[in-house]
């Protein structure tokens, strides 16, 4: 099935100057490139395509960011709060928990901030989408086997119908990425391209 146009947003999740200087910061000290390296020549270019479409046909955009209110965190799940990989400490307003320059909003997009993996648990973004009628959503960001996975399986548990684009997402390795993606092809959503979704909308 193809988006339509008149029920189709852009979600892009969690693609914060913070965790690409995490991934620019491993691949540096413990020399593992593919995170960082795949943001900047894969994933955020095809986001960037894709956003500027959505922009160019008025069509809606959601900003999905981790960012805490308080300082010490106290506010995040405990999924967040939690020491190893998905510990995340990003205050709303400083530099770190920013999007990256290239997908930063405008003042129309709506931007949500959360302290789970999902977008939906914990904010309104499922609301908001059905009050603007929205019943096409698709799914871009970081990291393909958290953040970008625990969403979309709340936006088809919510009854969205949910594109992944396979170009515009990454996780920590090309093996963790591709199982993901497996695992929520057909069952939670369908996996596409950024070429993909661009035609299917025009």
């Amino acid at each position: 099935m193809k988006p339509k146009k008149d029920k189709v947003a852009l979600v892009i999740v969690d693609v914060q100057k913070g965790f690409l200087e995490e991934a620019k910061m491993i691949k540096e000290k413990h020399g593992h490139a593919y995170l960082y390296d795949r943001l900047v020549q894969v994933t955020i270019p095809n986001i960037k395509k894709l956003l500027d479409f959505f922009r160019e046909n008025k069509l809606p955009v959601v900003h999905a960011v981790i960012g805490s209110y308080r300082t010490d965190g106290k506010d995040r799940s405990p999924v967040q709060s939690r020491p190893g990989w998905n510990y995340s400490l990003q205050i709303i307003g400083t530099s770190s928990q920013e999007e990256v320059d290239e997908l930063r909003p405008l003042k129309d997009e709506i931007v949500v901030y959360k302290t789970t993996d999902s977008a939906l648990n914990g904010t309104s973004l499922g609301h908001i989408l059905r009050w603007m009628g929205i019943e096409h959503v698709v799914v871009t960001g970081i990291v393909t086997d958290q953040c970008v996975a625990g969403t979309v399986r709340d936006l088809a548990d919510w009854g969205f119908i949910v594109y992944v684009v396979e170009d515009a997402t990454a996780a920590i390795s090309q093996e963790y990425h591709e199982m993901e993606l497996r695992i929520i092809n057909q069952i939670y959503a369908k996996v596409v391209s950024t070429e993909e979704i661009i035609e299917d909308l025009k």
